[in-house]
């Protein structure tokens, strides 16, 4: 299990312990900090000392973004003898089933990667269940991760490939802001498959210091439409393309030019380019603002 933290003092010792604390299953934690400033490097250290389960990556390490943190991690973990790898944030709850009903349905399925629906929670007590198990498009991938990358779980041959790609294209990934997202579309375009549970397997926490949370209330929502609007969104699509060295076809090649006709391509393709039908509107709706604005590069 590969955890990425920063500054995580609050609540990374809730996080492993539901960790440590899976039903049915050997768990292994590996670790590595951002460089932070309130402790989060002596706690995993005194952790790693009391815990053979637990190792950590060499501190001093400064990455700005849980991005970059992840690739590290897949970079340099060892999977030899392990059957699946998962992703963990430092924040959130795991609840005990979670990596035994992964198995499950990975084993059930004949899927390669695994996600899942998630139960997002904040401090004022409210709780949401964030559904992405919507049924998968030919280019979701593309546009969007298959949920938070704390949910997802790697069968090891799939890791092993994601692995061998990071490492090779490492100078590539210095831009991608999204690793879930990056995980979802390389396993998708390489030929894996799949699969979204409808069970939540853990609790989600929301607060002020969420690199990307759920889009819930006004101010989220703006800010995703002004990164929308400002051109990140398929910048993000165009770095992920060229990195994979997906091969063209009409809808990749929309992806890769710059100019009002693609976007207004990809508009009218939007039905293929998300998995929530109100995401496939406001996709098409987006991509024609962009069109008018000529806000795509």
């Amino acid at each position: 299990m590969l955890l990425a933290a920063y500054n995580g003092m609050k609540w990374i010792g809730e996080q492993v312990a539901s960790i440590l604390s899976q039903q049915d299953i050997l768990v292994d934690i590996l670790i590595s900090v951002d460089q932070s400033n309130d402790g989060t490097e002596s706690w995993v250290d005194d952790l790693v000392a009391r815990d053979k389960r637990v190792s950590v990556l060499p501190h001093g390490e400064k990455f700005g973004g849980a991005a970059l943190n992840f690739f590290r991690l897949i970079r340099e973990a060892d999977a030899t003898g392990y059957d699946y790898i998962a992703l963990a944030d430092q924040d959130d709850i795991w609840l005990p089933h979670k990596l035994i009903r992964a198995h499950t349905v990975l084993m059930s399925s004949g899927a390669d990667g695994y996600s899942s629906n998630v139960i997002a929670f904040w401090p004022d007590g409210r709780e949401k269940l964030v559904v992405k198990s919507q049924p998968q498009t030919s280019y979701d991938f593309l546009f969007e991760a298959a949920g938070p990358g704390c949910s997802y779980v790697l069968a090891s041959h799939l890791f092993d490939e994601l692995k061998t790609h990071i490492v090779l294209n490492t100078e590539h990934l210095q831009k991608i802001d999204l690793h879930d997202w990056y995980c979802y579309a390389f396993s998708r375009s390489k030929g894996f498959k799949w699969t979204i549970d409808t069970v939540s397997g853990m609790r989600y926490r929301q607060h002020s210091n969420n690199q990307f949370g759920v889009n819930s209330g006004i101010q989220a929502i703006k800010l995703r439409l002004a990164q929308v609007l400002e051109g990140w969104w398929l910048n993000q699509s165009r770095l992920t393309v060229i990195a994979l060295g997906i091969a063209n076809d009409s809808l990749v090649e929309a992806v890769l030019k710059t100019n009002r006709m693609s976007t207004f391509k990809l508009a009218l393709q939007g039905y293929q380019c998300r998995r929530r039908i109100r995401d496939k509107f406001a996709f098409s709706i987006l991509c024609l603002l962009l069109t008018v604005t000529g806000q795509h590069k």
